[in-house]
């Protein structure tokens, strides 16, 4: 009896554990896009260089000569309930429209519906920008290209200044309500912001251009929550999505992403 009382106790401290500490996954195996799908403006579904792996990283062009490349690269599973963690450094080229403007990129969260015409889907924004890294902003892809497809309304709250005809998180605010669209910058972000290569602000917390910068995303239930290098930046609530795939931007500048996990919080 004893015997059986101390397996049934380890037993439920497995399940206990289980429950509690689930294993990261790796998205970005450091090898090859298994697990991706491409999409871009300009190349469709191919990749003719435009995501590829260096030295176990991934390398996210961002455009090539004149031409810059505006799509993604989009899990091919979707997600909820996470812990999604990343590093990224920018490499220095800008192309296209963005030649000279502050080096861009983004992960998109929560995506629905079509990925094409693109360039990106439904979804709530981690933008990564010289200057803004950890701003978040809501896209509704489907209104915007005119889709024919069903409706869908996207939305989320949170506690905010508005700061000239912008809006910045502030913990303890006034609450601060986005349907369809808008723009919560991060509580830092420099009110004179230029869109400019090699921008940085007064108060950035990104790594200086060339060294990594580490980001975290919390997505429980209808919440995220934003940090870079260790700090709360932004956050947000009542999302009205909450599931869907996950989109790395390439949005004219090159960008290199490692060590992309994701840890469920179920």
């Amino acid at each position: 009896m004893k015997t059986k009382r101390l397996c049934l106790l380890a037993l439920a401290g497995l399940c206990a554990h289980a429950l509690t500490a689930a294993e990261p996954i790796k998205l970005f195996n450091g090898r090859d896009l298994d697990g991706w799908e491409v999409f871009t403006v300009e190349t469709k579904h191919e990749n003719p260089g435009v995501f590829t792996v260096e030295r176990g990283m991934l390398k996210v062009a961002g455009g090539k000569g004149a031409v810059a490349y505006f799509g993604g690269l989009i899990t091919k599973r979707e997600y909820s309930n996470y812990k999604l963690t990343f590093a990224y450094k920018w490499g220095g080229p800008t192309y296209g429209e963005h030649k000279g403007r502050a080096r861009d990129s983004g992960v998109l969260l929560h995506c629905i519906g079509p990925v094409e015409p693109g360039p990106w889907m439904t979804s709530c924004e981690f933008q990564i920008i010289e200057g803004g890294t950890g701003d978040l902003i809501l896209i509704n892809a489907v209104q915007r290209y005119k889709q024919n497809i069903p409706p869908v309304t996207v939305k989320l709250a949170a506690e905010g200044r508005q700061d000239g005809n912008q809006f910045v998180f502030q913990a303890g605010a006034q609450k601060l309500e986005f349907v369809d669209k808008g723009r919560l910058n991060w509580s830092g972000r420099d009110p004179q912001w230029k869109n400019q290569t090699g921008f940085r602000g007064r108060q950035d917390v990104e790594s200086p251009f060339g060294e990594w910068t580490k980001c975290e995303i919390v997505t429980r239930g209808d919440t995220l929550a934003y940090s870079v290098n260790g700090r709360l930046v932004n956050q947000a609530s009542g999302l009205s999505v909450t599931r869907g795939r996950i989109f790395l931007q390439t949005e004219g500048a090159e960008v290199f992403y490692r060590d992309i996990e994701l840890t469920p919080l179920d």
